[in-house]
């Protein structure tokens, strides 16, 4: 998602060089768009007043970010590191002091939107940090968003992205029951879809997923690996917090269920499969 993202910012007509650990993807990414690449993330932020990070998980971040090769290190006094990253909110509250105590700013600013949000820049942007280190980044962000909000202190964007994926997985698991109810009862999905979507059953999930699941047809977007590294940070969150989630917390294991169907790099719509498979 990060290569379109950065795309979009060099389109803006900013000066934008990209860092991938796979150093032909940051080639192609030029290739396309312009720009340069540099062969680490310190080199990548050296001179930047904004630095933006989309990897994988905590570890991946805190890679980013820290050591001699990190982009901390390249970053100069003021500068505003932004991580679109789903992590933690612990490694967030970390990187946030450790950018702090180098006169840096750290925002977490999870995104939603999947890759087509990426694409035709209208993702949904949830922040946390510090105001005015928000207040400066959000006219680069606004680039590749429809919506971008700060809800709160730093760690407030990684919870406000775990209530998303918890939203989803119920919506995707709903979804799929419906329309395999319809397929075990001679319905027509299609039309079932056309009739209730517009009703309060509707959803983001229905109206762009439900033609594919029906297809069985699974590679249109976020992959079930993720999504269960996304659920398990929000149940890890939840005992700290005390929250109940006993609706997610089943979900994931649905989804575990796909992966052993083979399903890890199916995207998340593929509960489906799941019900089918049980037949």
């Amino acid at each position: 998602m990060g290569a379109p993202m950065a795309g979009h910012l060099q389109k803006a007509g900013h000066s934008v060089t990209v860092y991938n650990r796979t150093a032909a993807k940051a080639q192609a990414w030029v290739d396309q768009y312009g720009g340069a690449s540099a062969a680490t993330p310190n080199e990548a932020a050296k001179g930047a007043d904004f630095v933006m990070a989309c990897v994988g998980n905590d570890d991946d971040l805190r890679g980013v970010c820290l050591g001699d090769n990190g982009a901390f290190s390249g970053m100069s006094s003021g500068a505003v590191f932004v991580d679109h990253t789903t992590v933690s909110a612990a490694v967030t509250r970390e990187l946030y002091a450790a950018a702090d105590a180098m006169q840096i700013s750290f925002v977490d600013a999870p995104i939603s939107g999947g890759q087509a949000g990426a694409e035709n820049g209208q993702l949904s942007i949830m922040c946390g940090g510090d105001a005015g280190a928000f207040d400066r980044a959000l006219p680069i962000m606004e680039v590749y968003s429809k919506i971008c909000r700060r809800i709160g202190d730093s760690g407030a964007g990684q919870m406000t992205k775990m209530c998303n994926q918890i939203a989803i997985a119920g919506l995707v698991q709903g979804l799929s029951e419906a329309l395999h109810f319809a397929e075990k009862a001679g319905l027509d999905g299609h039309a079932v879809v056309e009739v209730i979507s517009q009703g309060a059953a509707g959803s983001w999930q229905m109206a762009n997923r439900y033609e594919t699941m029906l297809d069985d047809e699974f590679n249109h977007g976020f992959a079930v690996d993720w999504m269960r590294k996304d659920l398990g940070i929000c149940l890890d969150t939840a005992d700290e917090t005390g929250a109940s989630l006993p609706v997610t917390a089943l979900v994931d294991q649905f989804y575990k269920d796909v992966q052993k169907l083979g399903g890890a790099r199916w995207d998340t719509s593929s509960l489906i499969k799941r019900l089918r498979a049980m037949g």
